[in-house]
């Protein structure tokens, strides 16, 4: 049986939805950008394994809220409170990324895109991770956190060359089968630096690094299982990592 593992990354820019795909091997056999309907596709036609999206799965249900209540805090220690409790743990490891809000509207539109995406996926049968069912299983990722986890630090900016070299490098060390973005030092001379003239081919694009890393969560989700680890609560949506545990800090 072929295995596709994809990770899927809702930007609301100019191309709406960003993917890669990963095989069995672990290597890279598609990427692309466009909207909704052009991934769907794509997950119609090849046997899915586990797809990892970018994106949560819903709106915050109020958990870490009620919890600060209980600790009957003064309301000026509630601000921040509108979050869910995966995004509650990563922030408390000095991970610091959006807040999902309670309120559908309130969410920014690519949280919004993400939530149609998980019932368009759901509409066609796929399952939240993990399921029963070996295939066409669905999970919560964050880029920024899995890179985070991965390094075992705070990763140099993402739109950055030094950071986009940095997460493509990581992953190419762990065995993904993407481009050596080592090479790109091969390509540079003297007069092409000057010139501002850089490979524009050999280094991922940022978003494409985010779809990538949530590919290989996917990936090992399917293949490594015990190398993966989920934070929040999976009544409100889990965020699922590509490591075994997760650190204390990353600060």
């Amino acid at each position: 049986m072929n295995k596709t593992f994809v990770g899927v990354d809702p930007t609301a820019s100019r191309h709406p939805f960003t993917y890669a795909a990963l095989d069995q091997d672990c290597r890279l056999v598609a990427m692309a950008a466009g909207e909704m309907d052009d991934v769907l596709a794509f997950l119609a036609d090849h046997e899915i394994t586990c797809v990892a999206i970018n994106a949560p799965v819903r709106p915050n249900r109020g958990l870490v809220r009620a919890e600060l209540q209980k600790q009957r805090l003064s309301p000026g220690h509630l601000r921040g409170a509108d979050v869910r409790l995966a995004e509650h743990e990563l922030h408390e490891r000095g991970i610091a990324i959006s807040p999902t809000p309670s309120r559908p509207e309130a969410c920014p539109a690519w949280m919004q895109m993400g939530f149609a995406f998980y019932r368009r996926l759901e509409e066609m049968g796929f399952n939240p991770y993990p399921a029963h069912t070996p295939t066409c299983q669905w999970l919560e990722t964050h880029p920024h956190a899995a890179f985070c986890s991965l390094l075992g630090q705070i990763p140099l900016p993402k739109p950055t060359l030094e950071g986009r070299l940095q997460r493509q490098l990581v992953l190419y060390e762990l065995e993904v089968g993407i481009k050596d973005p080592m090479t790109i030092f091969e390509e540079i001379t003297r007069y092409k630096l000057l010139k501002g003239i850089l490979p524009p081919d050999l280094i991922y694009a940022a978003e494409e690094l985010d779809t990538l890393v949530a590919a290989f969560t996917a990936y090992l989700s399917g293949e490594r299982p015990e190398e993966v680890v989920a934070v929040g609560n999976r009544d409100e949506g889990q965020i699922v990592l590509p490591v075994a545990e997760l650190k204390d800090s990353y600060t």
